[in-house]
């Protein structure tokens, strides 16, 4: 049995990809992404101080919010406001992990940079493209702090990507939609810097167990994903 994509992509092609720099006015970086029809607005505020525990270490911080607009999928869902969901939290600890593999807290200095992901349309791959459109928000937020003067040199170290992939049919497909996504046997996220180094792989079979052939599959297709988001970002970026 092979599965057909519903959109006719080939197993290891994106779907279309688009970053919207600029997107709103008061934050220090902001990026409409677009991944097919997912859709995150993805903003990086710049605050004085830090963390407690990280006072007086000459380092900064980077933390992350995520949050999914009642009419981002077809069912409206109802805000979360003093309880987060166990799946909003975890998301939210992803972006902030994956983006803090970006920077060298030292040359950042005692700053905490927000990144907020507010996920306007979603038909999968949300916290994927969040980590991905967050990173050229980052960037477009450093970049202001170079420009008045606040930073002598840039603290990114390091380009960030994330992409998923499923195993449908024992197959590897990059970067599934709802469909793909609902139908997948095992269905995994991986994170990446811009030397193909792993920087985070959730992976869960849906239904009985994956071999390491498979998981190297995927890691596979996923490279070759994160490859493609990269050239994109760069692109986005100038």
């Amino acid at each position: 049995m092979t599965w057909h994509r519903p959109d006719g992509r080939q197993p290891d092609q994106l779907r279309p990809v688009r970053f919207d720099r600029g997107f709103t006015r008061y934050a220090a970086g902001s990026v409409l992404a677009h991944c097919g029809n997912t859709q995150v607005l993805c903003t990086v505020t710049i605050q004085p101080g830090v963390p407690r525990f990280l006072e007086g270490t000459g380092q900064g911080w980077l933390t992350a919010e995520y949050r999914m607009l009642p009419s981002a999928t077809q069912q409206r869902h109802s805000r979360e406001f003093m309880k987060l969901s166990g799946r909003t939290q975890e998301i939210q600890r992803l972006i902030g992990r994956s983006l803090r593999a970006a920077l060298d807290m030292e040359a950042l200095g005692e700053r905490t940079l927000t990144v907020d992901a507010d996920v306007l349309q979603a038909d999968a791959g949300t916290r994927t493209t969040a980590i991905t459109g967050g990173y050229v928000a980052l960037w477009d937020a450093i970049a202001s702090l170079l420009k008045s003067g606040e930073l002598e040199r840039s603290p990114i170290r390091h380009q960030i990507a994330a992409v998923s992939v499923g195993l449908l049919a024992g197959q590897a497909y990059l970067d599934l939609n709802y469909e793909e996504d609902v139908a997948a046997d095992i269905d995994c996220n991986v994170v990446m810097n811009d030397q193909m180094n792993l920087i985070e792989i959730q992976g869960t079979a849906e239904a009985g167990s994956f071999s390491r052939s498979q998981l190297n599959q995927i890691l596979d297709a996923a490279e070759k994903g994160i490859g493609d988001l990269m050239k994109y970002q760069k692109e986005a970026l100038g």
